[in-house]
């Protein structure tokens, strides 16, 4: 039986951003507080209340700076027919408490020194303003943002936004592009808003038609795409907080994994024909994940040592692999000796 691995939060505070947008401020229990430490750019997995089958775990990244001594915050926008949006946005209140795992994601900067373009639409923001505030407070390079929306009143983080203009002038540029003045942003536009910046590296999140036109203008323009970053929401079609039944293979053994997780360091037989994470859980380490099917990034990790082979990935991109990135939830080994970590 693998054990659940996830944590209760207490709302402490709701803050109404937009008309159709709420920030969720929580913390952990003071002994949960070291397994909520997280990097610029990365999401939450919350249990939404539900009597679905399947459940409706949903994933929204987190706005706060880990940096600046700001609490746990994520920032949710409805969608017309999402349930997860609109049932936080209808129901969770300051002492409220909701169930999630760990903090997770990929989408996060190697240097926080480095020079940033940011593109953002709608609630695409979320993961972008805490790498901006990250990188303003303890980076040395300038970031230049660009933030689409429907019309000035659905602009997340207006005000927060000026503020920063004011505290960081010269090293923070913000353009503002809206779809009631500007009309819906065309590659055209986007690509000439780009070209003053194109050794910056580059962060994009927002709706697929978006992303895929910052994609093409950046990429018209030179940028590498090693340099290019994407985050792409995606619904989980499985629970990840549902009891799950894990049987490892008790005849051969494939070798041994070691593992560095929360400072410590671990090494473990790895059955035959089972996945690296599933190990992990069946140890009992407190090893993140989410969707379980290599869709999420959640239980992203490592490779210092060895070979795995990955069943299935969604997430991660050429670069995260070259950088010797892969997901535990469908890593099988190559090699009789692997090494990974979480802690870097």
């Amino acid at each position: 039986m693998i054990r659940q691995h996830s944590y209760r939060l207490r709302v402490v505070e709701v803050v109404r951003e937009t008309e159709d947008a709420h920030s969720i401020v929580v913390e952990p229990a003071d002994a949960d507080a070291g397994h909520f430490e997280y990097r610029p750019g990365q999401f939450l997995t919350l249990n939404i209340p539900t009597d679905r089958e399947g459940g409706a775990a949903r994933c929204y990244s987190l706005s706060s700076s880990p940096l600046l001594g700001e609490r746990l915050k994520v920032t949710v926008k409805r969608t017309a027919d999402g349930y997860g949006s609109n049932w936080i946005c209808d129901h969770l209140r300051e002492g409220d408490e909701i169930e999630a795992l760990r903090p997770s994601g990929t989408f996060t900067p190697h240097t926080l020194d480095a020079d940033f373009l940011l593109f953002a639409a709608g609630s695409g923001i979320t993961p972008l303003m805490s790498i901006l505030k990250s990188a303003l407070y303890a980076g040395r390079g300038h970031v230049a943002l660009v933030y689409a929306n429907r019309d000035e009143q659905s602009v997340i983080f207006r005000d927060e936004l000026v503020a920063l203009d004011k505290q960081y002038a010269g090293r923070l540029h913000v353009v503002h592009l809206l779809e009631s003045v500007q009309g819906i942003p065309r590659v055209e536009t986007l690509r000439e808003l780009a070209r003053p910046y194109t050794k910056r590296n580059v962060f994009i999140c927002g709706p697929a038609p978006f992303m895929d036109a910052v994609t093409e203008s950046v990429s018209a323009l030179g940028v590498p795409n090693g340099r290019v970053r994407h985050e792409r929401f995606l619904s989980l079609a499985n629970d990840p907080f549902a009891e799950s039944d894990v049987a490892l293979a008790t005849g051969g053994t494939a070798g041994t994994v070691e593992v560095e997780l929360d400072g410590e360091t671990t090494t473990l037989a790895w059955p035959e024909n089972n996945r690296m994470l599933d190990v992990f859980l069946e140890a009992g380490l407190d090893a993140p994940f989410s969707c379980r099917e290599g869709r999420c990034s959640a239980c992203a990790c490592v490779l210092l040592e060895g070979e795995v082979e990955m069943a299935h990935n969604e997430v991660l991109e050429k670069e995260d692999i070259a950088d010797g990135i892969v997901l535990a939830c469908q890593s099988l080994p190559l090699s009789e000796r692997i090494r990974v970590t979480y802690d870097q």
